[in-house]
């Protein structure tokens, strides 16, 4: 039997529809792909802090782990968490570490506690960054050369005091702490005799080593290059203050940590007792509007920078959801719940990202193209309905001409070929078998014409 083609002019009508029904469903998926799910940057800016801080060391960790992921993180050094803090708020940067303590929430916190009621925390959500995570213990180490500071910091009256640099968190911190045991006056200035100096990180930490300044007060992560130093010096004291706890119900954003004796040096018995410090949390501050993909990016670099145990820290115990400052990112929350995205368990990061992007998309439109796809064989029968009714209209008017008149041999002959394109038509269309009736009967009216129009030729 010999095989049917469908006619040229069919084909083309049938691939200008799925050419054009492709074009715009492509169309739908950039333009969504534009306003409803953005590819992440390649670039983004942290703000660290001193190039010889731990803030900095761990930021290069992360610009380390990024590169990897095709990320370009550029790092940002800084005076501190306070100008960290003042350039996210800017949004000079897209994520950047954060002292505990300077957060909106660790102020509502402190607010509450120093008035005894409880108020809201509109404030705090209003703000226009999100914490991913807290990441590292970070003491208030309060160094000095022959003082005894455990029972107080009263005995720093009268003495040379590094508190960090001018604006940095860790001035904040210090000067809190002395104001509390009374070495401030009511505009914060030093008590006559005592000099407070802006001097951080190494710098200060030289200076105490080298009988310069009787004590440096220091708000860093045991990590940072300025502590490892300190503990390690011989003639420098580390005080543990008898008062931490109170301290920690006085200032809610500080909790109590314990370096433990023999923990920085077993052989030299370094410390010779265990020390009770004072300790916040680094936050992981990002801009609210941080693409999710590269927030789930950062997470994971944060646990592998920060899982390993510490001289403070049990293993896995950061990064952490508990104590954060800001906000805590909705990716944050699905991640400490769920862990890292699937497709970013097995698969590179743009790929994933590609891929769940087209998901993202891919899955409603589909919820959308479902109805209209069923409407295509309505559609396909519909066309091919007209194709008979059309037929039948020529046969109709062609019979019409034969019943009213005598055709002239041209005319006749025009007829004839005008039959053998409407049959040659309906054989070379592939029509649903629920239309064999009208096929056939078509078809027989075709031959019924012919017949008509063969004795009606003078």
């Amino acid at each position: 039997m010999q095989r049917l083609h469908t006619p040229r002019s069919q084909q083309y009508g049938w691939i200008l529809f799925w050419l054009a029904l492709s074009v715009a469903a492509f169309s739908a998926v950039w333009w969504l792909a534009k306003k409803m799910s953005p590819t992440p940057p390649r670039s983004i800016v942290m703000a660290t802090g001193s190039e010889d801080g731990a803030y900095h060391q761990f930021g290069l960790k992360y610009q380390a782990l990024l590169k990897q992921q095709g990320i370009n993180l550029a790092l940002r050094t800084s005076s501190g968490s306070v100008e960290n803090l003042a350039n996210l708020t800017e949004g000079k940067v897209d994520v950047g570490f954060v002292q505990g303590g300077l957060g909106p929430m660790a102020s509502a916190a402190h607010t509450r506690a120093a008035n005894f009621d409880a108020q809201d925390d509109d404030a705090a959500q209003a703000t226009p960054l999100r914490s991913l995570a807290t990441i590292a213990h970070e003491p208030v180490w309060i160094f000095s050369r022959e003082l005894k500071l455990s029972a107080g910091l009263g005995a720093l009256k009268g003495r040379r005091v590094a508190v960090g640099v001018a604006g940095s968190g860790n001035q904040v911190i210090a000067l809190e702490l002395l104001g509390n045991y009374g070495l401030l006056g009511t505009h914060l200035e030093p008590l006559e005799g005592t000099e407070l100096l802006t001097h951080g990180g190494l710098p200060a930490a030289k200076m105490l080593i080298d009988k310069e300044i009787d004590a440096f007060i220091l708000v860093a992560s045991v990590q940072a290059p300025a502590v490892q130093k300190l503990l390690n010096a011989d003639g420098v004291r580390l005080a543990s203050l008898v008062q931490a706890e109170g301290l920690a119900r006085r200032l809610p954003y500080f909790q109590t940590v314990t370096l433990k004796r023999g923990s920085v040096d077993p052989l030299l018995d370094r410390p010779a007792e265990d020390i009770s410090l004072l300790s916040t949390t680094t936050n992981l501050v990002v801009q609210e509007d941080l693409h999710p993909a590269l927030a789930y990016l950062l997470l994971e670099a944060a646990r592998q920078v920060h899982r390993t145990p510490t001289l403070l820290a049990r293993p896995g115990e950061f990064p952490s959801p508990i104590g954060t400052d800001f906000p805590l990112a909705d990716e944050s929350t699905r991640y400490f719940k769920n862990g890292r995205p699937f497709l970013q368990t097995y698969l590179p990061f743009w790929l994933a990202n590609l891929v769940q992007r087209m998901a993202l998309l891919i899955l409603p439109l589909l919820a959308l193209m479902l109805p209209l796809l069923r409407l295509l064989p309505w559609l396909r029968t519909w066309r091919q309905s007209r194709r008979l009714y059309r037929h039948y209209g020529e046969l109709k008017f062609l019979e019409q001409e034969l019943l009213t008149r005598q055709l002239t041999l041209a005319e006749s002959a025009q007829a004839r070929e005008r039959l053998g394109r409407i049959e040659q038509d309906i054989r070379n269309t592939r029509f649903p078998l629920d239309f064999s009736d009208r096929v056939y009967t078509l078809r027989q009216h075709v031959e019924l014409v012919r017949g008509k129009l063969a004795t009606s030729v003078p």
